[in-house]
């Protein structure tokens, strides 16, 4: 465990709570804010030490590193930019770790604005979902200063499996986008390999079970098959929020000239799901279409 610092985190949804519950429990001095009050008032309930604040400003203020994972790149300019936003109440030399999934664009952004006032800013998306960030396993990707990160890390470090510096601001989004890149076209192939086993009479579980063991395996595979095969989707990653990625993901490569036609298609595939009624469904739920 590092040093105990006073901290902030804005944003205590499903990945948020349980980070800030993992910083509060390694000892630092957690001040909380949630949009919705509620949340923050049982995180502070269930956390000793912990202190709700009724503004970003006012969770920020006295905090050495502001950690925040909200929704989308307007979210996330209104805690940090806004007069009540976080940048108004930090001093200087205090670094902003943002754990959003957003665009490169904004991760760029509030690092200059950042710098300006005399502030540190990473951009630190996370991968592992629901489970990694209760488990206090996540896989972090970083962008932004070397100096602020090296600070940073031992930090983040209280809920992280994983976590690296992978280049200057926005380095850490692109990053993800790789990820969700990754994630879309395997969850797409996985659905069609179920649905192959069964549509040819093959006991998909047994089969399942033997391929694990070779190339084909993944974390998709491991995790994610019995669920897909029972038709739940109750859980996890919702379709919802991989298309929000998925568009950023596809505007950054128009930006770049990248080629992405399996992320494209799969993310038209996700459009037909949040049609069938899956907008919160697992991300697996891709199956479903096929078997509908």
């Amino acid at each position: 465990m590092t040093e105990a610092r006073n901290v902030a985190f804005l944003g205590l949804g499903v990945m948020g709570s349980p980070m800030a519950g993992h910083l509060a429990r390694n000892g630092h001095r957690v001040a909380v804010y949630n949009r919705t009050a509620g949340k923050a008032e049982r995180f502070v309930a269930e956390h000793e030490g912990a202190r709700r604040a009724g503004t970003p400003r006012e969770a920020a203020e006295g905090a050495e590193f502001v950690f925040c994972c909200v929704g989308n790149d307007d979210d996330l300019r209104a805690v940090t930019l806004s007069p009540d936003g976080a940048f108004a109440g930090m001093g200087a030399g205090a670094i902003f770790v943002d754990h959003t999934t957003a665009s490169a664009e904004v991760a760029r952004d509030l690092f200059a604005a950042a710098q300006a006032r005399g502030l540190g800013a990473i951009d630190a998306p996370v991968s592992g979902g629901q489970a990694g960030a209760e488990n206090g396993a996540l896989t972090i990707m970083c962008g932004g200063a070397p100096e602020d990160y090296a600070r940073a890390e031992p930090v983040m470090a209280s809920y992280a499996r994983a976590c690296r510096l992978m280049g200057p601001p926005g380095a850490g989004q692109l990053t993800k986008m790789v990820n969700q890149i990754a994630i879309a076209g395997l969850i797409q192939s996985l659905s069609e390999a179920l649905h192959f086993a069964k549509s040819a009479g093959l006991d998909a579980a047994a089969v399942i079970d033997l391929i694990r063991n070779g190339a084909a395996q993944s974390w998709q595979m491991e995790n994610r098959t019995k669920t897909m095969l029972a038709g739940e989707f109750d859980h996890g990653f919702a379709v919802e929020w991989m298309r929000k990625d998925l568009a950023i993901c596809l505007a950054e490569a128009r930006r770049t000239g990248a080629s992405l036609p399996v992320a494209a298609l799969v993310d038209q595939f996700y459009a037909e799901v949040e049609a069938m009624g899956g907008k919160r469904w697992d991300t697996s739920s891709l199956i479903a279409r096929l078997e509908r």
